[in-house]
């Protein structure tokens, strides 16, 4: 055990590690990317959070301008109104009936 153990300490590798600034460099930088509060896992689900909320950002502003124009158009025409009426709605007209057909899914 101790012929190996020397064998170790010749190596250049362990020569460089088993320096103290280096080794209190290597536990600076465990810490600091997975034990502390502001670890770099932490800061990478973040980051990850943040790309998530910034495209669901860009979708609903998408969707906005899409109903800004639906509504423009609703507002310039009266016939476009009545047809998103009966359609979203099921609003009918005097005299007129409508009637909801279901499928049922096939088992």
């Amino acid at each position: 055990m101790r012929k190996f153990w020397e064998i170790i300490q010749s190596k250049l590798w362990f020569q460089f590690v088993s320096n103290r600034y280096i080794l209190a460099l290597i536990l600076f930088g465990l810490w600091m990317g997975f034990l502390d509060v502001n670890s770099w896992l932490i800061h990478r689900e973040l980051n990850q959070e943040i790309e998530k909320l910034e495209n669901s950002i860009e979708y609903y502003k998408g969707e906005i301008e899409k109903d800004e124009a639906q509504l423009e158009q609703l507002n310039s025409s009266p016939e476009a109104l009545e047809k998103f009426a009966r359609e979203q709605y099921f609003l009918v007209g005097p005299k007129e009936e409508v009637y909801l057909i279901e499928d049922e899914p096939a088992s």
